[in-house]
């Protein structure tokens, strides 16, 4: 392990190549936050007996599959196993794609379902807000709090596994310090939302 990891340090830093890519990654980041921003506000009919209703459960468990694969890769560097921690930070990041595509499809496509709404009339009132009590504030600022850590960590995600792509290993190890567990803790709330989410579901 110690050649490994002697091997993939002694890479030269690729200064330029970094650059360019996290040029990409700022751009790729506005078009994320566009796209999540129109979604609760467009909405795009889909062919009669065409449903995604099966997306919110796939979302789940792809985040949850993402978490693990993080721990994987994050015990895989401890041991000094640069290939496998390699491997599992690629995994992860082909799963956010896969998460973030379906769930801008899935919003784009269906209406937003709500903590309490009992009835499934869209409108959570006041005696459905009593039947939850303070589960529906707490269910509230877990998702809030993922949907803002998601957010704001986009693109330090980006920059760390640019920077460990382009063998910036001291950068990415700075910016690895914090990223990995707030992405750690998007991945985890993602699954525990809709689990909470899940009995409103139609």
């Amino acid at each position: 392990m110690h050649n490994e990891r002697t091997e993939w340090l002694a890479r030269p830093p690729q200064h330029e190549l970094a650059k360019k890519l996290r040029i990409a990654a700022w751009i790729l980041t506005a078009a994320v936050l566009v796209l999540v921003g129109l979604m609760r506000r467009i909405k795009i009919p889909l062919p009669e007996g065409v449903s995604l209703s099966f997306l919110p459960p796939f979302h789940a468990a792809v985040n949850a599959l993402a978490a693990v694969v993080l721990v994987i890769a994050f015990v895989a560097i401890i041991k000094g196993r640069i290939a496998l921690h390699r491997r599992m930070i690629m995994a992860a990041m082909g799963l956010s794609v896969l998460f973030l595509l379906s769930y801008v499809a899935y919003h784009f496509t269906s209406h937003e379902v709500k903590f309490g709404d009992a009835n499934l009339d869209g409108v959570v009132d006041a005696a459905e807000l009593a039947a939850v009590g303070s589960t529906r504030a707490f269910y509230l600022v877990l998702l809030i709090s993922h949907i803002v850590l998601a957010g704001v960590s986009l693109p330090f995600i980006l920059f760390t596994f640019i920077a460990g792509w382009a063998n910036q290993f001291a950068k990415h190890r700075r910016l690895a310090r914090w990223v990995f567990p707030v992405w750690f803790y998007v991945a985890v709330t993602g699954p525990v939302c809709y689990w909470m989410l899940r009995p409103y579901y139609p």
